[in-house]
């Protein structure tokens, strides 16, 4: 067992330090389930099998102690060397491999259920949520929000509410869905929602916004115009890039394409059944669903709403829309 568990281990150094070189893309979902399994695995045998061997042989070496000491009580010996605690102490010991794998069980399937049904952690890679998240961002998503969905294979089991137009949104990004994306929801099934000009209409009513102070980008030391937008009753920040032109450049082909309508002036669509139109809140540095198509339902991951850290700015910390 000692043999087998480090071939484990190692086959597990060499699944993160692939994925730790770009070698290939790791799924976090399912190597937790694996570990939740095999940790599970050597914790019933530890409970069924060698703990109740250990614990055998403990009391075996207090019946040859009680017996050896008995013995020599017969002779007339009444100090007996011999230190029955401390050896009782090693038998009892768990072996590294054992340690290393039935021990770790309960945390592995406490952050396994955690993450898998009640919220799971992320970190924004990118610039194309500002000014709503920034680079470095740690956030929260709930993932029972919008349904209970079985881990690794997402599929729904218990419904909860439906993606609403302004909420946050994780899911998987729909051209590699190894990939998690956060966008803003924009467009529900049915629904038509145009961006020209640089200005969003859903269902042929543009949404409100409000001109606000230049926003300045610390990291590009860029200046950017900065509205506030209102959508689905819920109301934020975005960004316009003047030197950007209104056209979509790079639009790749994607299921129901034939629903957009690409011009000069920017992109027109219709939501198919059981699909989501996302935007990124910064509008000319987010490639979404005007490039790459619609979300699927079933691609969807959970309802971002928590920044719970960022080592750079501690002032970010909170909840968001």
């Amino acid at each position: 067992m000692s043999a087998l568990t480090g071939l484990l281990y190692g086959a597990l150094a060499f699944y993160l330090g692939g994925w730790y070189l770009g070698q290939w893309s790791g799924n976090f979902a399912l190597l937790l389930f694996v570990l939740t399994l095999v940790t599970f695995g050597y914790w019933l045998a530890e409970r069924l099998h060698f703990m109740p061997r250990r614990v055998a042989a403990a009391g075996a070496l207090e019946a040859q102690d009680a017996q050896r000491r008995a013995e020599l009580q017969r002779q007339g010996i009444e100090k007996v060397d011999g230190n029955l605690a401390a050896a009782k102490e090693r038998v009892l010991a768990q072996p590294w491999w054992l340690d290393w794998t039935a021990g770790l069980f309960p945390v592995i399937l406490a952050v396994f259920l955690l993450r898998s049904f009640l919220y799971e952690p992320f970190k924004i890679p990118s610039g194309s949520m500002i000014p709503t998240l920034r680079v470095g961002d740690l956030i929260l998503v709930n993932k029972y929000h919008y349904g209970v969905r079985l881990p690794v294979l997402n599929t729904k089991v218990w419904s909860n509410h439906s993606p609403q137009r302004g909420d946050v949104m994780v899911f998987r990004y729909p051209p590699q869905p190894s990939l998690d994306y956060i966008k803003r929801v924009i467009g529900l099934p049915g629904d038509e929602v145009a961006y020209l000009n640089k200005q969003l209409s859903v269902n042929g009513q543009p949404v409100p916004r409000v001109a606000q102070t230049d926003f300045f980008d610390k990291d590009s030391m860029r200046y950017a115009k900065q509205w506030q937008e209102t959508l689905g009753g819920k109301t934020y920040s975005t960004l316009n890039d003047a030197d950007r032109p209104a056209f979509v450049p790079g639009a790749t082909e994607f299921p129901f394409a034939d629903g957009c309508r690409y011009s000069v002036e920017g992109v027109v669509c219709k939501v198919p059944e059981g699909h989501y139109f996302m935007m990124g809140d910064n509008r000319d540095n987010s490639l979404d669903s005007r490039y790459w198509g619609f979300v699927p339902e079933a691609n969807i991951v959970g309802k971002a709403f928590f920044v719970w850290m960022n080592f750079g700015d501690l002032g970010r910390i909170g909840s968001f829309e």
